[in-house]
């Protein structure tokens, strides 16, 4: 029967500690770099303010401020992934490891607060999407969101040209039965569904993993201190 002397397992035991070590470091800094491209990209959405704001009510509830977020949230969280798997720092990797489980939770809770909440989160969306038309004409920011959304999406008001009392803007597309946004950002939804639930379950795949890693490079720093006697 073979045995590992003391020398052989520490030699594991560092050999283990390197490898989890640098996949965190580099599966942390992928990610960072993600989040850079996120923030840059939402900068610029602000600076140039081609998509406007749609909901008056939430002035903030912009395409650039979304990004700036979840791009300044994946860049903090990246960082202490990094710098606690590349300098074995256990309070680091514990606060990765508390952020990514904060960041689970939210998800969770905000998908199931859809799921019940769903009626009254689209009547409140109609309200809103209805006070903006009012305000088209009005506002240069309203009027960027609305013309931006009916020419990407090619439809024409909430649920058609009539939702345009004053006449259709030029934004519209010139048949008289096109869509509504509303009807057709719905269809756009359901159409990806399975797209979207796949990005979805693959960014909490990732979260959990990342928080595994964490949690093992923790365990393994703990092993290889008390087998050098620290």
């Amino acid at each position: 029967m073979l045995r590992v002397s003391g020398q052989e397992y520490h030699s594991m035991g560092m050999s283990s500690l390197k490898l989890l070590k640098y996949v965190l470091f580099f599966f942390n800094l992928l990610f960072w770099i993600c989040g850079c491209c996120l923030l840059g990209f939402g900068i610029y959405l602000l600076v140039h303010n081609n998509f406007g704001v749609l909901f008056h009510n939430l002035p903030s509830l912009t395409l650039g401020n979304v990004f700036i977020t979840v791009g300044s949230i994946i860049m903090v969280v990246a960082f202490l992934g990094c710098m606690g798997s590349i300098k074995e720092n256990k309070c680091l990797l514990m606060s990765f490891f508390i952020l990514l489980l904060i960041i689970l939770l939210a998800e969770v809770i905000l998908a199931i607060l859809l799921f019940v909440y769903e009626q009254k989160l689209n009547e409140y969306v109609a309200q809103g999407l209805t006070d903006s038309i009012d305000r088209y004409h009005l506002d240069n920011s309203t009027k960027a969101a609305w013309d931006s959304i009916q020419s990407f999406l090619q439809c024409c008001g909430i649920n058609g040209t009539r939702d345009w009392t004053s006449g259709p803007p030029a934004s519209c597309p010139s048949d008289p039965k096109v869509e509504g946004c509303y009807a057709k950002a719905k269809l756009w939804f359901h159409s990806n569904f399975l797209y979207i639930g796949i990005i979805t379950i693959c960014v909490c795949v990732i979260e959990v993993l990342g928080m595994s890693f964490a949690l093992t490079l923790n365990c393994q720093i703990d092993k290889t201190s008390q087998s050098l006697g620290l």
